[in-house]
């Protein structure tokens, strides 16, 4: 039973990204910013109706939220990295029809996707923050959850494309191993690395 779910499962995950899957997390992006720009984030902005200070601190839950949808592309063979192939998936499917239905265009392969070098130690960080999060759903406020959903789908379709997207999800991932091997080095075994 289980292999034919994986087996199901696989017809609707993607290793690609179209252009239009592309331009959907581009949307995403500059929507958020563009709300945190119009908006504040701020406690003054936020009694004053908007407008007012810009507190950068309003964009951690997305950003956050970034950085985990590349660390789920950089898991292929896990849940988290079916759940990036689904939300690729998902986001192509909505972008082309989008696309067709604005422009009469379809979208293109933009990249396929090879996941970023997540190493033993980098998994065993990805796991903790994964457990964490979980742990803490219930306490986390609506709001924050929401832009850091959106955050994720960013991070799932944007990550898998070539230039500066590529290099920042390389950089997350490299941290992460790196941060692994600290953590394991340091707090595990006592150990310099």
């Amino acid at each position: 039973m289980s292999t034919v779910l994986a087996a199901e499962v696989s017809r609707f995950t993607s290793g690609t990204v179209t252009t239009a899957g592309f331009a959907v997390g581009l949307a995403l992006l500059g929507v958020e910013h563009y709300r945190w720009y119009k908006v504040g984030g701020g406690a003054a902005a936020g009694a004053a109706g908007g407008g007012g200070s810009r507190d950068p601190k309003a964009l951690i839950p997305f950003w956050f939220g970034i950085i985990c949808g590349i660390l789920m592309v950089a898991c292929p063979a896990g849940v988290l990295g079916t759940a990036a192939g689904f939300l690729r998936w998902g986001t192509n499917g909505a972008g082309g029809m989008a696309m067709g239905w604005l422009t009469g265009k379809d979208g293109s392969t933009l990249a396929s996707a090879s996941a970023p070098g997540l190493d033993g130690y980098g998994a065993v960080v990805i796991t903790a923050l994964t457990m964490a999060l979980w742990w803490l759903r219930k306490s986390i406020a609506k709001a924050v959850k929401g832009k850091w959903k959106k955050g994720v789908l960013t991070g799932c379709v944007l990550c898998i494309s070539t230039g500066t997207a590529a290099i920042v999800a390389q950089q997350v991932v490299s941290s992460t191993n790196q941060l692994g091997h600290f953590v394991l080095g340091q707090i595990a075994t006592g150990t310099l690395v």
